[in-house]
């Protein structure tokens, strides 16, 4: 193939687990049997058992230090072909599109035909650690050559070192939540309460229709006893809403948990391939990847814009691919709050 050619990049087959909030469904399990519970409900649909393939990319936000090499250890226990190669990719909130970008490329450039990019966490499972001290005393302890050694090391342990470091849900350089941020983006671009709950319901019974309809007959695996997204909250209304306390700023605040998405685990993935092979393989082309952008944002001093990074992404891509937002039929904003997304809309048409 000539250097100066770039293939198109085909969508073939999709699959996801069920998502369920944390510390329900899926608290006995972790991101290595979740990953692989959706990579073989692709695997099946797609007719992919045995076959080897370009690549396969993903990874987890939240790991355990034994899920260093998590995709390719849940490549080798799903019934693709075992040569089929893996890696792990890590970026917050972006990990499977940042995958998907990463397979993509590969297939456009003729390094692979195809692959599979997917993304999965579990909250249920986060990984406990000890504090620095005894971290640093163990490892001491491990090199001392005698029993009277190791004894004297630990000797040095005091109470207070013995406490594990539960993971937190906050930014290191600002010490706040997500959610904490969220609070501040909704004050500074004046979104109100009534704004998020309206939107927050209307997302959780066009849901509810989907489920109706059977839009997602074909995306979901069950697992582990789940058929469905539990997170749904299909019999809510605008009063239950507008009666839910505040969850963040308890005093001032229009996040609840009504209009705020629940922490979550789950995993999914995609197959993607160059048409000659979609073709070959007797898969259908869905849809093709044509641009993808990333962007990021100063939140530290300007904290209000955390998570308005999108829309700087957005509008590079657009620009590049000469269109604007009207030109789409449909376009999914996914983030974790009403706020953020009505912020979204707002800083968005403001920039325009």
């Amino acid at each position: 193939m000539k250097s100066n050619t770039i293939r198109k990049v085909a969508i073939v087959g999709y699959n996801r687990i069920p998502f369920a909030r944390a510390n329900t469904a899926y608290s006995n399990v972790g991101n290595k049997e979740m990953m692989i519970a959706a990579l073989d409900g692709l695997i099946d649909k797609c007719n992919l058992k045995g076959k080897l393939l370009g690549e396969v990319a993903g990874g987890a936000v939240i790991k355990h230090t034994y899920d260093n090499n998590l995709i390719r250890e849940c490549v080798i226990q799903t019934s693709l072909d075992p040569a089929t190669p893996a890696c792990d990719l890590q970026q917050a909130c972006d990990t499977g599109i940042e995958s998907a970008i990463y397979i993509a490329n590969k297939i456009a450039l003729g390094q692979i035909d195809s692959g599979i990019a997917g993304g999965v966490d579990s909250i249920s499972d986060m990984p406990i650690a000890v504090s620095e001290k005894l971290r640093k005393i163990l490892l001491e302890a491990r090199y001392a050559k005698s029993l009277g050694g190791k004894i004297k090391t630990f000797l040095k342990l005091r109470p207070k070192d013995l406490s594990p470091l539960v993971p937190r849900n906050e930014e290191s350089q600002t010490g706040l939540s997500m959610g904490g941020h969220t609070e501040i983006t909704a004050k500074y671009y004046k979104i109100p309460r009534e704004e998020q709950d309206e939107f927050a319901l209307k997302s959780h019974l066009n849901m509810a229709k989907a489920y109706d309809e059977g839009f997602f007959d074909d995306m979901i695996t069950p697992f582990n006893g789940l058929e469905k997204d539990n997170n749904l909250r299909k019999d809510s209304t605008i009063e239950k809403l507008a009666k839910l306390n505040p969850a963040f700023d308890k005093v001032n605040g229009t996040l609840t948990a009504g209009n705020s998405t629940p922490l979550t685990d789950g995993a999914s993935c995609i197959l993607l391939a160059s048409e000659e092979w979609a073709n070959e393989q007797g898969l259908p082309i869905l849809a093709y990847i044509t641009f993808a952008e990333i962007a990021a944002i100063e939140y530290v001093k300007n904290q209000q814009n955390l998570l308005l990074a999108p829309v700087f992404a957005a509008s590079r891509m657009l620009e590049k691919a000469e269109l604007n937002l009207q030109d789409f039929d449909y376009y999914e904003i996914h983030e974790a709050f009403a706020a953020q997304t009505l912020a979204t809309l707002k800083f968005g048409k403001a920039q325009n």
